[in-house]
């Protein structure tokens, strides 16, 4: 789509009116998203696969973002707005059918649709609008998004370490590297390292990410400079679920 015609939708009073309707939803808890030049593209109700359940949120596509929230009333209110710039997201369809992934070096997940059709139109619209995001980006920019964030596997996916393979237990709690998703326990998983795409504060990794690191393996100029750091020691006494589930780290949106 030309400069031009997203000019002449941005400003047009069906695309005007939706987006400040999507602003009033989120309220005080979302950012403004009206300005000229953004366009909404598509919207609707998908299925977000989270750390312990599936769950239902509200996302919009505009030409140059990707935001989704919590749904409290459909069509009239949502919270815990997320947004993601398309110039450092890709979409994929996944092997299940109706699924497609996100990924970006922020956050990556996957999501549920209807039908497949839907999925493949959602990846469709992402990888358009992204590439012409991109096309904008200058080569240091391109590197600084050359890793991305995993896609978590979800706790009830493994019940052991997947480095150890040590059964997660009520004192043996679950733990995701903000590096590769992988689920692992607190002995495979006591170091942090800066990953500044994720967080300005060091995220916690698994072993196996943390030797890579060391040796340079797979990462940016930016995280390379980083210092390791440790992570500290679980409390002796957490709220817990008897399957060995985490209830200090919540469902990451």
């Amino acid at each position: 789509m030309s400069s031009a015609n997203l000019f002449r939708l941005s400003t047009s009073d069906l695309n005007v009116s939706r987006i400040s309707t999507i602003e009033q939803c989120f309220g005080d808890s979302g950012i403004p998203l009206l300005r000229t030049g953004r366009v909404l593209i598509a919207e609707g109700v998908l299925l977000k696969v989270c750390r312990k359940r599936p769950k239902k949120r509200q996302f919009f596509l505009f030409n140059d973002l990707l935001v989704y929230g919590n749904i409290v009333i459909s069509k009239k209110k949502y919270t815990k707005q997320q947004i993601i710039e398309l110039d450092d997201v890709r979409a994929q369809l996944t092997q299940e059918e109706k699924g497609f992934q996100v990924i970006s070096p922020k956050k990556s997940f996957t999501v549920y649709t209807n039908t497949s059709l839907e999925a493949s139109k959602w990846v469709e619209y992402i990888n358009k609008y992204a590439k012409d995001c991109t096309e904008h980006r200058d080569v240091a920019q391109a590197a600084s998004a050359a890793e991305v964030a995993p896609v978590w596997i979800p706790d009830k996916a493994q019940q052991k370490c997947m480095l150890c393979s040590a059964s997660f237990t009520v004192i043996n709690r679950r733990h995701h590297c903000r590096r590769c998703g992988h689920l692992v326990c607190q002995s495979c998983s006591n170091r942090k390292w800066l990953l500044p795409a994720q967080s300005k504060k060091p995220q916690r990794i698994c072993s196996s990410c943390y030797t890579s690191l060391l040796s340079g393996g797979s990462i940016g100029d930016s995280e390379a400079d980083a210092a390791p750091v440790e992570a500290a020691a679980a409390p002796a006494v957490v709220a817990a679920s008897t399957d060995g589930s985490s209830t200090s780290e919540c469902d990451s949106d």
